[in-house]
C-alpha cells in the first residue's frame, strides 16, 4: 500500500478528487481545504494499492499536479484496513513485483549524482581492493566490493535505456567513468609512492596470487555472475527489499578490477592491466544490459500478471486475521 500526499492549487482539487474517487485501487481519500500555504490551495491524502499506483500517478501528472503542486509517494509499512485489502484483491499483480517508476527514477537520479561522497567511497574501495591484491586477501576483496557505490549508476543506465532518458544515461555514464577514473588515478599515485619507498616489491605484483587471480583472468563465468547479480540488484531496488544488494556487491569484481589496474600501472605489469580492464568492461556491460532487461520485463510482463490463487488465499486469510481482536 502507498500513500499519496498532494499539495495543490485549489482549482486542481476537484479534478484530482474525481480521478482518485473513481479508481477502485484507492481505498481512502481525504481533502483538507485551504491547508496548503505553498502552493496556496488544498492538501489531498489518498491510499492506493501499490500494484495500480503507476496509472493513478500518471493520471495525476497529466492534470499538472507535479508541475503546479507537489506529489509525495510514501510506502505504508503497516496498515489495518479492510477497504485497502479489498483494493489489493481487486487489483491485478503483486505489490512486491510492482515497479513504481517515479520512485525508481528519483533513486536513479540520486544515485547518479557525481559528488564528493561518491568519489571518496570509490577511492577508498579501490584502495582497499589494491591492498587486498597485494596481500592476496579474499576478505579484503569482499570488503572493497561492499564499499563500492558503483551499482547505483549501473542500474540507472539500465533504467535510462528502458525509459529512453538520454539525460539520465549521460549522468550515470559520466559518474561511472569519472568515479573509476579518479579512483584508479589516486590509487596509482599512492602505489607509485609505495613502490618508491620499497614497501612493495614489483615481483610481488607479478607473482601468482591464488586468492585474487580471478580479478585479472575474466571468463564466461564473469559475465554470467554479473548478469545474475544485476538482476538481483534491480529486483532489490524496485521491490524495496534492500537486503539483496549486499549479495550483489560481493558478487561482481568491478572495484577489485579497478584496484588491480592501478597496481598494474604503478608497477607496470601489462598483463594485469589488460586482464583487469577486460574484467571491468565485462562486468559493467553485463550489469547494464541485465538491468535493462530486468526492468523491461517488469514493465511489459510482471505488472500485468493477474492475481493468482495463492495470492487470493493469502488475502482471504489476511482479511479474517485483520478483523480479529489482536493478541493471543
Amino acid at each position: 500500500m502507498l500513500q499519496l500526499r498532494l499539495a495543490i492549487p485549489a482549482d486542481l482539487t476537484e479534478d484530482v478528487v474525481l480521478v482518485l474517487s473513481t479508481e477502485p485501487s484507492v481505498s481512502s481519500l481525504a481533502v483538507m481545504r485551504g491547508a496548503s500555504l505553498l502552493p496556496k490551495g488544498d492538501i489531498v491524502h489518498a491510499d492506493v494499492a501499490r500494484e495500480h499506483a503507476n496509472p493513478v500517478i500518471t493520471r495525476l501528472r497529466d492534470l499538472g499536479v507535479a508541475r503546479r503542486g507537489t506529489l509525495h509517494i510514501d510506502p505504508v509499512e503497516t496498515w489495518l484496513s479492510k477497504a485497502a485489502l479489498d483494493a489489493e484483491i481487486q487489483t491485478p499483480g503483486s505489490a512486491a513485483d510492482s515497479v513504481i517508476w517515479p520512485e525508481v527514477g528519483a533513486r536513479a537520479y540520486s544515485d547518479s549524482e557525481l559528488n564528493g561522497t561518491y568519489l571518496i567511497f570509490m577511492v577508498l574501495a579501490t584502495l582497499i581492493a589494491a591492498i587486498a591484491i597485494v596481500l592476496d586477501s579474499q576478505v579484503l576483496v569482499i570488503g572493497a566490493m561492499v564499499l563500492g557505490p558503483e551499482f547505483g549508476p549501473i542500474a540507472a543506465l539500465g533504467l535510462a535505456l528502458v525509459l529512453k532518458r538520454r539525460a539520465l544515461f549521460g549522468f550515470a555514464l559520466r559518474t561511472l567513468l569519472i568515479g573509476f577514473g579518479v579512483s584508479i588515478l589516486v590509487t596509482t599515485l599512492i602505489a607509485v609512492v609505495v613502490r618508491a619507498f620499497g614497501w612493495v616489491e614489483p615481483a610481488l605484483i607479478a607473482s601468482e596470487r591464488p586468492a585474487t587471480r580471478f580479478i585479472y583472468h575474466p571468463d564466461g563465468w564473469s559475465f554470467a555472475v554479473a548478469v545474475m547479480a544485476a538482476i538481483a540488484g534491480v529486483l532489490s531496488l524496485t521491490s524495496g527489499r534492500m537486503g539483496g544488494l549486499s549479495g550483489v556487491f560481493i558478487s561482481v569484481t568491478t572495484v577489485p578490477a579497478a584496484g588491480n589496474i592501478a597496481l598494474g600501472l604503478a608497477f607496470w605489469v601489462p598483463e594485469e592491466i589488460i586482464g583487469s580492464a577486460a574484467q571491468l568492461a565485462i562486468n559493467l556491460v553485463a550489469m547494464m544490459l541485465a538491468g535493462w532487461l530486468t526492468l523491461f520485463v517488469q514493465d511489459k510482463l510482471v505488472n500485468r500478471l493477474p492475481v493468482n490463487p495463492f495470492q487470493r488465499d493469502m488475502y482471504e486469510r489476511r482479511r479474517r486475521d485483520m478483523l480479529r481482536r489482536p493478541g493471543p
